[in-house]
């Protein structure tokens, strides 16, 4: 948690000016998609050559190279304008917000999706008859295309808003899921929705930090980004546990899906009326 998106995306989005923050967040969320394509093969190889044991110690020396690589950072200070919020203040003026809870209920549904997904999908290919190496074949072209999702993401909030962009996102994931659950399940069907998910994937994250910037500003982006993301990762335990209890009293993944479709429909509504005006404070230190 400590080195996720809530702390990235608050240094990245006061590091940048506002009419580029969209993009930057945007490359730095493709960046870990990145890592996730090149590091599902590379731990296989290493568990495979070294053992599971001490690939895990390999695997812990390539996060303490965070350590140093944070030491080079410098934050941009940011311009003062008097007497600034506390954080108390800053949590009141968002928890009085609607749009701010409207972006956080539809973030559980992604972490609902991308981990039930990342968690149960190569179990349900095995279950339809498909080789296990193509789960994880398909859970690597979703960390390749994740990359060029979330860059298009971030591209596309710097030019439109960014709200109704989530609605079509969260659209676009039940018509995939629709249309994989529809089609007969092959290697090829497998392949093409891991191709269309990672398009998809993790491109809510530049969108929804983004929103949440435009409304509070960057200040507080880090824990104003970090309470929405805490609702994703609520999401993401329900995802994932739901699946194994669903597969365990039913033997398949049938209710999950539906579930996965309907919460698709329902965060496309939640972020239809999110606003993109900044808060009025922000209006009244602009003017």
């Amino acid at each position: 948690s400590g080195t996720s998106f809530s702390v990235i995306l608050g240094v990245v989005g006061r590091a940048v000016p506002a009419e580029k923050r969209s993009m930057a967040m945007g490359i730095a969320s493709a960046a870990g998609s990145f890592g996730q394509f090149a590091m599902l093969p590379g731990t296989l190889g290493l568990i495979e050559w070294l053992g599971w044991s001490a690939a895990l110690l390999v695997l812990g020396l390539l996060v303490a190279l965070i350590v140093p690589f944070v030491g080079m950072l410098r934050d941009r200070p940011l311009p003062s304008h008097g007497v600034e919020q506390t954080l108390g203040q800053a949590l009141r003026e968002a928890c009085s917000h609607s749009g701010f809870w409207l972006l956080a209920l539809g973030f559980f549904v992604c972490g609902f999706q991308v981990v039930f997904i990342g968690v149960h999908l190569p179990a349900y290919l095995v279950d339809q008859h498909l080789a296990a190496t193509t789960g994880t074949t398909v859970l690597a072209l979703v960390g390749l295309f994740n990359i060029v999702g979330t860059y298009t993401a971030g591209w596309l909030g710097g030019r439109m808003s960014k709200p109704r962009l989530l609605t079509w996102l969260y659209l676009l994931r039940a018509v995939v899921i629709v249309l994989f659950l529809w089609a007969p399940v092959t290697e090829f069907s497998a392949y093409l929705f891991g191709i269309a998910m990672g398009l998809l994937w993790l491109s809510t994250v530049p969108l929804t930090n983004g929103t949440v910037a435009t409304l509070f500003g960057v200040r507080n982006l880090s824990m104003l980004g970090g309470i929405v993301f805490l609702f994703h990762q609520l999401g993401a335990f329900l995802g994932g546990w739901l699946g194994g209890v669903v597969y365990d009293r039913t033997g398949n993944y049938d209710l999950v899906w539906q579930i996965s479709i309907l919460l698709s429909l329902l965060a496309a509504a939640l972020n239809w009326p999110v606003s993109e005006r900044p808060v009025a404070r922000l209006q009244a230190k602009a003017a």
